[in-house]
């Protein structure tokens, strides 16, 4: 039988299927490990080798549950028009709650959190060391509470680090999703301006509520809100700086982005009733970059109101928040209050508070028209490093204010020409801390 030999154009689309045959698998098998790689990456559980002393997760297993509270009869600030009654409507909440955990025989650390990020159209899968719906430890006395509020836009998750690393030192932590505040239900601004305080005052009576031991729930005799902490990022910080006693401004109730009928005023510091309402049972606050010095809704005066311990953290050249005319000024001018500043040198507005960046948001988003990597990270420094020396510096302040333990106040001891106590040699590199007593006694 003779054999026909093909030519060279003859045998090319042969050779060209033979080739697709061997590399679309290839390609596949390229992406699903890429894809897997990436969600591995998204660890907002990692202890840096060089990470100070307290960023490492205490004795506690963590559970986390997801769940939902509604404040009714909220003002809709979205539906409100100027001159005319506030509109009401029911809020919704979604809350993040981590807690002390009792894991069952068989049950092991560890679990993801599925993520929106600050682009909505992608979800990120993070990963971390609390167990979905594991029960709660039963301990002799309840838990200190702490209440983390994001950034306009934002999640529950943008803070995730320190929720899962707090609940692990027996705290629980509950972090809030803001109506028309977060990545997928963004709004206009003046709903966030008059909602933060509210609704960080909101989840603690909701989480005291649902601790009470004869609630009946997961955190029926797990929450001590009689000892609670504040932690606020940007406008979370905006809103925490009111609700320890920083009333606004009268000039903040007209500006051009506030909300109408200058409702500001309900928590103004001219308004009697506001300085009345402050809540005793918040006994000490952290305030990451909190937003609006710069713009006006405070004044040396009504900073004064703030009685209540406070740790301020910004970046020195946050061109957000603002550092010298921002957090700085805020620190300096409430008088009242003992506080701390801690200084990320050369740091944007990231300093900190945001998880490092899922590998979700490395590309380029045409809906933002820009790389989501950015809402997350620094220039300068690396974000798995800040994460650690907050989560340190957290574990100390809350330590010390909401349990009493007095050996953390070492950890707050500004220390100029020596390292700081729980930092290794030569760690402490671009850091400032400093530490300014209350003018008065605290109220």
């Amino acid at each position: 039988m003779m054999r026909r030999v093909l030519c060279r154009s003859e045998r090319e689309p042969f050779r060209r299927a033979s080739m697709s045959a061997r590399v679309i698998p290839l390609l596949v098998a390229a992406s699903l490990l890429a894809a897997s790689a990436a969600a591995q990456q998204n660890h907002i559980d990692t202890i840096a080798p060089l990470a100070p002393e307290l960023a490492s997760y205490g004795n506690y297993d963590i559970g986390v549950r997801t769940i939902q509270v509604t404040d009714r009869n909220r003002p809709d600030i979205l539906n409100t028009k100027e001159g005319a009654p506030a509109a009401r409507y029911d809020r919704t909440l979604t809350l993040e709650v981590w807690y002390p955990a009792k894991l069952a025989a068989g049950q092991k650390p560890g679990g993801e959190y599925r993520a929106i990020t600050r682009d909505p159209a992608v979800t990120a899968t993070l990963h971390g060391r609390a167990v979905r719906d594991a029960a709660p430890a039963v301990a002799e006395a309840a838990f200190p509470l702490v209440i983390i509020s994001h950034g306009y836009p934002g999640n529950r998750y943008l803070m995730s680090h320190l929720g899962e690393n707090l609940a692990s030192k027996g705290f629980v932590v509950a972090s809030i999703d803001h109506k028309d505040s977060t990545y997928d239900d963004q709004k206009a601004f003046a709903s966030t301006l008059y909602n933060r305080p509210f609704d960080q005052l909101f989840v603690l009576n909701e989480m005291a509520r649902m601790g009470k031991a004869a609630a009946g729930g997961f955190l029926s005799g797990l929450v001590d809100d009689s000892r609670a902490g504040l932690v606020g990022y940007s406008m979370g910080g905006y809103g925490l700086v009111n609700v320890i006693g920083g009333g606004y401004s009268k000039a903040s109730e007209a500006l051009a982005l506030s909300p109408p009928n200058r409702m500001l005023g309900e928590r103004g510091a001219a308004n009697p009733a506001y300085r009345k309402g402050l809540d005793p049972r918040i006994k000490a606050a952290i305030a990451i970059a909190p937003w609006g010095m710069p713009t006006g809704f405070w004044d040396a005066e009504g900073l004064k109101g703030v009685t209540t311990p406070v740790l301020f953290v910004a970046g020195s050249v946050d061109d957000v928040a603002g550092y010298e005319k921002g957090t700085r000024a805020i620190y300096e001018q409430a008088v009242n209050a003992d506080r701390y500043l801690l200084t990320f040198v050369n740091a944007n507005h990231n300093a900190g508070a945001p998880i490092p960046a899922p590998a979700e948001t490395y590309a380029y988003s045409e809906a933002l028209k820009s790389y989501p990597f950015a809402h997350y990270a620094d220039a300068v420094w690396d974000t798995t490093r800040m994460n650690n020396i907050l989560d340190h510096f957290a574990t100390a302040y809350f330590g010390l204010w909401l349990k009493g333990e007095q050996d953390k106040k070492a950890y707050l001891t500004p220390a100029p020409n020596a390292p700081w106590k729980g930092f290794k040699p030569r760690t402490g590199v671009g850091l400032t801390l400093e530490h300014a007593e209350p003018a008065a006694p605290p109220r």
